[in-house]
């Protein structure tokens, strides 16, 4: 059943939306360089792809002892998540390059990687990016019923443990991808309040053809070509998507399931408080903003206030808007949370511990938020 689309009605905050606007323009006006990828980017994307094709190539073409053996399946984990943050989230969002067939090209290292990007650009573009974090409409903090992300959720006596089990779940995000989540949402054809009365015959097409593609890669070759046991490449698959999907999932939760970040309800007649600029502002955080390494690894999603605020921006210019974007919200008396990457880990598990015991849970108060002097001295 379709949900009814909500409205952000809040049109006194549309003076923030103006100057935000204006200032990021400026800056680019002003350094006379494109919203697209740079040199930076393109060496970047380089480098991720050598990884990510590199140990794929090692491991089908040499016998390595078993340390070593497992040690290369972890590491092509952590590249499988590479390639889908920096390169695979910009093109989709297209982001990467003005040109379209650029961003389609580069779209497809998703589907290569066993997640659909069509489905994708529905979850997570056009789902959570416009109701990010209000529950059952924002596609990406629907969880498992023993994992209670959001406050409207039920609160179950397993909850009140969640801190201590959930993260054992989270590396399995792109396993779930692979082999079930992607077909339900094509097929069921609902993600939050937006449906559509048929998919493109293309993509019924690409679902199963890179899926077929992904399979044959990862679930097929490596028994054929690989000397080890079955029972070692079996769990060194299960590793891969472990790394992969635990990589994905930490960088999604400390950007939007941590103490300080709001869950938005909608009143009886569909409006949310906030416009959506603002509610960007108060759902999502940022972690390690000073890090340039943290900006190389995760495709600047470390700075998802950035992302949610200019999502059709290349990823490769979130470190100097954030300067534009943290000045502007100061300036306008709206919140702006951000931390460094310890304190956001034990503000996730936190406020894990708290949803799994508070009924009615609320966030930190604002006054007693990332912006404060005391707080703001972990945000490096």
């Amino acid at each position: 059943m379709n949900k009814r689309p909500l409205k952000f009605s809040n049109t006194s905050q549309r003076e923030f939306t103006i100057a935000l606007n204006k200032n990021v323009n400026q800056y680019f006006k002003d350094n006379n360089i494109a919203k697209g990828a740079n040199i930076i980017m393109v060496l970047k994307t380089l480098f991720h792809l050598t990884g990510w094709v590199g140990f794929y190539l090692l491991l089908m073409i040499f016998d390595f002892g078993l340390p070593l053996f497992y040690g290369l399946w972890a590491v092509l984990g952590f590249f499988i998540a590479m390639v889908s943050v920096n390169i695979g989230h910009d093109a989709i969002h297209e982001a990467y390059s003005k040109k379209k067939w650029v961003n389609k090209l580069l779209s497809h290292t998703f589907n290569l990687n066993g997640a659909s990007a069509y489905m994708w650009t529905k979850m997570h573009n056009t789902a959570h990016h416009t109701y990010t974090n209000v529950d059952g409409y924002d596609e990406d903090i629907e969880s498992l019923p023993i994992i209670r992300m959001n406050p409207e959720k039920e609160l179950k006596p397993i909850h009140r443990y969640q801190h201590l089990y959930a993260v054992w779940f989270y590396g399995l995000a792109t396993l779930s991808w692979v082999l079930i989540k992607d077909y339900v949402k094509f097929f069921k054809n609902e993600v939050g309040n937006f449906s559509d009365k048929s998919h493109p015959k293309k993509e019924y097409f690409y679902l199963f053809f890179y899926k077929a593609i992904h399979y044959t890669l990862f679930f097929i070759l490596p028994f054929i070509v690989i000397t080890q046991p079955v029972v070692h490449i079996i769990l060194g698959i299960l590793l891969m998507h472990y790394i992969a999907g635990f990589t994905l999932a930490i960088i999604f939760m400390l950007a939007h399931v941590v103490e300080e970040t709001h869950f938005p309800v909608p009143d009886t007649s569909g409006n949310l408080e906030d416009s959506w600029a603002v509610h960007q502002l108060y759902t999502t955080a940022n972690f390690s903003p000073k890090s340039r390494l943290a900006s190389f690894l995760t495709g600047g999603l470390n700075l998802q206030i950035e992302h949610h605020l200019f999502p059709n921006i290349c990823s490769i210019h979130y470190r100097n808007l954030s300067k534009i974007v943290r000045k502007t919200a100061k300036e306008f008396d709206f919140p702006y949370y951000e931390g460094s990457f310890s304190y956001m880990v034990g503000s996730h598990f936190r406020f894990l511990k708290k949803m799994g015991r508070e009924k009615n849970y609320q966030p930190i108060p604002d006054e007693k938020q990332l912006h404060s002097p005391v707080v703001l001295k972990r945000a490096v």
